[in-house]
Parts: C-alpha cells; structure tokens; sequence
C-alpha cells in the first residue's frame, strides 16, 4: 500500500475521497446506501481491509452512519451553522430572543433535558469563577435537540452568590436567556471568551448525543465577563462534531 510519504494517496483514502465527492455532488443523497465492502473490493480491487477503512473514513468524519445488518448510509442531518459572533451580540439576548435563535434558519430546536441544581462547579469552572473553598455554583444543565437529533449538552456554571433567588435558578429564564438576567442583576455580560477542542466522546456523552461509532466531539469553553471584567458565566458544551459548522465572520 502507498503511504503519504510517498507522495502518493493510500488507497484507502482515494477510495474515500472519490465516495465524498459523490456525496457532495448529490450521487449519493442523505439516506442512500453506500456501496458495501465486497462492492468496493470489486471495484478497486483491493483487500477487504482497505475498502473497510475507506468506509470508516466517512463515518469518522461524521458523514455516514453504519446500521447493523444494513449497510452504511449518507447521514441525513445536515450541519448546523453555528455562528459564533453573531449569536453573542447584545441585540440578540438583549432584545429577548434566545442565542440560538441566529443559527437555526427556522429549523426546530428543542431542550428536553434541563436540571438545574446548586454544588461545586467543575474544576475548570470554578478556577474561571475564583470561587472560593466550599463556594457553590448555580449549575444549568441542558440537551439540545435539533430536527429530533441531540446535538448539543451544556453546562453552565454561575456563582450561586450572583444569581440566588433569579429567574436563573429556574429551569425558564425567561425572555433572552441567562444573559438578559444577568444584565438585569446588573451584571451584563459585555464581553466573552471561547476556547474549542476536540476528542472522542466520553461513553456518557455518546449515549446522550446518540453518536454513531466513530464520531468525535468539540468542546466548547464559553466564559462571559461582565463590564468590571469579573467572570459572570462558564459554559462547558460538547457539541456533536458532524453536526455542526463553526462560523466566525469579523471585519480585519
């Protein structure tokens, strides 16, 4: 087999990349069947092992799913844009509207899974928060569903302190989300930080985003500091990475 090294693709990425191309011309529409392993080994001539690499390709990179005793399929969920600058503005949450609202193109979001409680925050989150030895968190747990598919699990961590007796300590916020809150408390969130990762999901997490074997998750870290600087909100999220398209659009 060729190696990269050689300048030459693997044979099990070429058969990989020409797969794609036919997804993304529409040959193979969301739904569709893909040709199965014996298909490709007859047609490329190549070992059983190259054409089930070829095809764990598509499904590591979130554009197939493999249904047992069936085949491998074209995922038909299609990516959101997440528009990262966009959805922050104040005259998003401000003017009551959720964040999520300049994503989803009049596509149907749900949260069907919301607990809210008071404890520890995570490490990260309290180290974020400079909350003190034994200072609690306010902690909103959420899943969202998009078209009937998980995509999303966030965490928010806020001091207990800030938000006690709020509408944030509520499964509803009301009107513009957690945000709108805190401006109310006078702590608008005036500023924000977002760190992105990714890996493979945690056993938990494939279960609750109902991942297919092989897909990876972003890791989004969004801290929110109001105008004194002072961290107001830590919101860890693992996002189903073939699920999204990240989108930052600024001015130079």
């Amino acid at each position: 087999m060729a190696t990269q090294a050689s300048g030459r693709e693997p044979k099990y990425q070429r058969i990989a990349n020409e797969l794609k191309a036919e997804i993304r011309s529409g040959a193979f529409a969301p739904g569709d069947r893909l040709p199965g392993e014996n298909d490709l080994m007859a047609k490329y001539e190549v070992a059983r092992m190259t054409a089930r690499h070829a095809l764990s390709v598509l499904q590591s990179e979130g554009l197939t799913e493999a249904r047992k005793g069936a085949g491998v399929f074209v995922r038909s969920f299609q990516p959101l844009r997440r528009r990262g600058i966009q959805r922050l503005a104040r005259e998003q949450w401000g003017s009551g509207r959720s964040v999520w609202e300049a994503d989803l193109g009049g596509r149907d979001l749900m949260v069907d899974q919301v607990e809210v409680s008071e404890g520890p925050a995570s490490e990260n989150a309290s180290r974020v928060l400079d909350l003190g030895e034994g200072e609690n968190a306010c902690i909103r747990s959420r899943r969202f569903v998009l078209d009937g598919k998980p995509v999303l699990l966030a965490i928010s961590y806020l001091p207990a302190t800030l938000v006690a007796g709020s509408a944030i300590t509520q499964q509803d916020t009301g009107p513009g989300g957690t945000y709108a809150r805190l401006a109310e408390l006078g702590h608008k969130p005036v500023h924000f930080r977002e760190e992105i990762r990714s890996r493979m999901p945690l056993p938990e997490e494939a279960s609750k985003l109902s991942l297919p074997a092989g897909t990876p998750v972003m890791l989004i870290c969004r801290t929110a500091f109001a105008e004194d600087g002072r961290p107001v909100e830590v919101n860890e999220m693992v996002l189903d990475a073939a699920a999204y398209v990240l989108e930052y659009d600024f001015d130079a």
